[in-house]
């Protein structure tokens, strides 16, 4: 089994991309969504955010703008947040690897697959990567997004050229969706040949 660590900065199409990977049967592990899950109403994480981070959590889980606002501007609470999730996603991913063990490739779609060490894990890095430009108009049209919110999240992300400098793939999606989805065949033609897609 090839495990393909999937990456890329906020607003580059990512959650597109891996949509396409599981669409041609590709087993893919969503990083982010299980943190919503683990955060989400009844979600094991709840707790322990609420008691690191008071009045960060209602009776539907976590809310991801009271804890952002209050790890964004302060790396020491972000570090603190990040030891409390960290350790229960890795869990998270080892079963899921374990349950799709027989699969030629597996893709594991992490945001911040460079920055949280996760690249050491992967057998593979594909980067998805727009414009600049491109970016930042589909960030600020997030409901809540604000230009300065945006810089802080590009801050603690490393710049888009380093991480194409890293991959073993770009998957470019400035251009129309299939032309993405042509380049998500073309890596998955690379790394699992016929078997897959």
């Amino acid at each position: 089994m090839i495990t393909l660590g999937l990456t890329g900065s906020i607003g580059m199409g990512k959650s597109t991309v891996a949509a396409m990977f599981a669409g041609f049967g590709v087993p893919v592990f969503d990083a982010d969504a299980e943190v919503h899950r683990l955060q989400g109403p009844g979600g094991a994480l709840v707790a322990e955010i609420e008691a690191e981070f008071p009045d960060t959590t209602t009776t539907l889980g976590v809310d991801r703008t009271l804890l952002r606002e209050a790890v964004l501007a302060d790396p020491a609470a972000f570090a603190r947040l990040e030891a409390i999730i960290h350790p229960v996603v890795a869990e998270a991913r080892n079963a899921f690897l374990e349950s799709n063990h027989a699969a030629p490739l597996v893709v594991l779609d992490v945001p911040l697959l460079f920055e949280a060490g996760g690249w050491q894990h992967v057998d593979k890095i594909a980067v998805v990567s727009a414009p600049a430009e491109m970016q930042r108009e589909r960030v600020l049209a997030r409901p809540g997004m604000t230009a300065a919110r945006f810089e802080a999240i590009l801050a603690r992300q490393l710049p888009d050229s380093e991480k194409r400098a890293r991959a073993d793939f770009v998957i470019p999606t400035g251009g129309s969706l299939d032309e993405t989805r042509g380049a998500v065949r073309n890596v998955i033609a690379c790394l699992a040949g016929p078997a897959v897609g």
